[in-house]
């Protein structure tokens, strides 16, 4: 069967066409992809614009002629942060739903944690044993921890390399005093909520997912996209820590230039960064291993479980 799994987050709408059986890894056959974001469209008071607004029916309304000329059974459509904390919520979903006839599910943080760790461990196998699984967006961190298909704990921290380089670095190159305020704000955020996933243990085998922290193991010195997804690749504490000062006294330009840094998030790679760091430090993991399977992915397996 085809399906289609239309994912809006807080940067980017994502279509993600798959070929797919339940006990099949799902296979993808097509991508249709819009640096919408929607974190910021959001007004001083928190509603998502007139502006996001159109924004999204555009592009839903593109996927989904994109979705029928591939062929798909169905299109599975979900929002994550930026729609689930906008203050115009239920208006939004409604606007999209008359003019799309979608209706957008909207995931808790938590949903969204657990969901992909399914994925990373459908990916990563049994043999991974007790897995931890760290996810940077745009409007959130997502941590989930444990030796199952569900997590023992699953975390959503307002953490997202969108929302803290709207928040905390408003200068196109940062300031030194406003670098040192955001990492202090990370690491404490962090630490508040690190108890839950301390306490039971951090486990075997440490991943990570999202463009974020590929994008940061690739300037680390991991292998390009191109390559495919079976290569193995890991972001390095030792190397991160080295190129961290490097990105703080660069421009936004100057970074889209870096291999595997897109120009649509070069902005966030700083914030990013800082958030990994944190995340190896706090939770004592010398290198994360990429996964090429997240959110969008977990939330086919489900479906398919269920079927």
């Amino acid at each position: 069967m085809r399906e289609a799994v239309l994912d809006v987050g807080s940067n980017t709408a994502h279509l993600l066409v798959v070929d797919a059986h339940r006990g099949a890894a799902p296979l993808p056959a097509s991508s249709k992809k819009e640096p919408l974001r929607l974190a910021e469209h959001l007004t001083p008071g928190g509603a998502l614009s007139e502006a996001g607004v159109d924004a999204l029916v555009g592009f839903i309304g593109a996927a989904l002629i994109e979705a029928e000329e591939q062929g798909c059974e169905s299109v599975t459509a979900f929002a994550t942060s930026a729609i689930r904390e906008a203050t115009n919520t239920d208006k939004v979903l409604s606007v999209v739903r008359k003019k799309t006839g979608v209706s957008l599910a909207v995931l808790s943080g938590e949903d969204e944690a657990r969901l992909t760790f399914l994925a990373v461990r459908r990916w990563f196998g049994w043999s991974s044993g007790r897995l931890a699984v760290f996810d940077i967006g745009g409007g959130s961190l997502e941590i989930a921890v444990g030796p199952d298909e569900a997590p023992d704990v699953a975390q959503s921290l307002e953490l997202g390399a969108g929302r803290l380089t709207r928040d905390w670095l408003p200068d196109d190159v940062p300031s030194s005093a406003d670098v040192r305020a955001l990492r202090k704000f990370i690491r404490t955020t962090m630490a508040r909520e690190a108890g839950a996933v301390l306490r039971a243990g951090v486990g075997d085998h440490a991943v990570a997912t999202s463009k974020t922290f590929r994008s940061l193991a690739r300037l680390c010195g991991a292998a390009p996209s191109l390559e495919g997804p079976f290569v193995r690749r890991v972001l390095p504490r030792a190397d991160l820590q080295t190129w961290l000062p490097k990105i703080a006294a660069m421009s936004t330009q100057q970074r889209a230039a870096l291999p595997g840094v897109s120009a649509t998030r070069a902005n966030q790679l700083l914030a990013g960064g800082l958030v990994a760091e944190a995340v190896m430090d706090l939770f004592g993991i010398d290198a994360l291993q990429m996964c090429p399977w997240a959110l969008r992915e977990g939330v086919i397996l489900e479906k398919l479980d269920s079927l």
